[in-house]
């Protein structure tokens, strides 16, 4: 680990990488083993940014497995990967920090898939420490992934700063006492 005074801190979704597409469509496809039809403007309006085990239920109803719709739709994320967009200006960012800040990716999203995206666009070794949904407990809007982050890099809220865009990131991110960079749809 690099003894550095500063900590940077990014979401993924929505935030480095605009995953709305590849999510829609590797849900979709995951959810057609059901026999269900996810509408994309439903996706988009109340599942996007949200963890799977908030938005699943609704959608799939009581009675089914989301354990086993989202380990399909993990699988079917590679398939779709194509449809990611970039956020190349965050990404010339973290390019102009690293000899200053640590760097850190804080996702709800599940290693297999974070690691996936940032290993398809080149950008696995950019990162100091990467945590996902596997390495807490609770989600955002909870700052646990945040203080993680923090306590890694023996850091605080006061040299900290975090990238994020979604309402519970946004939350989260502002309990840690951290400077908050809201990115908006890019």
């Amino acid at each position: 680990m690099k003894h550095k005074k500063y900590l940077a801190i990014f979401d993924l979704d929505g935030t480095l990488f605009d995953t709305s597409d590849v999510n829609y469509f590797s849900y979709r496809k995951a959810l057609s083993f059901y026999g269900i039809n996810l509408d994309r403007d439903y996706f988009v309006n109340n599942c996007a940014g949200r963890h799977y085990k908030e938005f699943l239920p609704v959608i799939a109803g009581g009675e089914t497995d989301i354990e086993n719709i989202h380990s399909l739709k993990k699988e079917a994320y590679i398939d779709y990967i194509n449809k990611t967009r970039v956020n190349t200006h965050l990404f010339a960012i973290i390019n102009l920090i690293r000899e200053i800040y640590n760097i850190a990716l804080v996702t709800t999203a599940s290693r297999k898939n974070s690691l996936e995206i940032l290993k398809f666009f080149g950008y696995e070794d950019l990162f100091d420490l990467i945590i996902t949904q596997e390495d807490v407990e609770n989600m955002k809007p909870s700052p646990e992934g945040f203080i993680l982050a923090m306590k890694y890099f023996d850091t605080d809220g006061g040299h900290t700063i975090i990238f994020e865009d979604s309402a519970p990131g946004i939350e989260a991110a502002n309990l840690t006492g951290a400077s908050v960079f809201i990115i908006n749809k890019f």
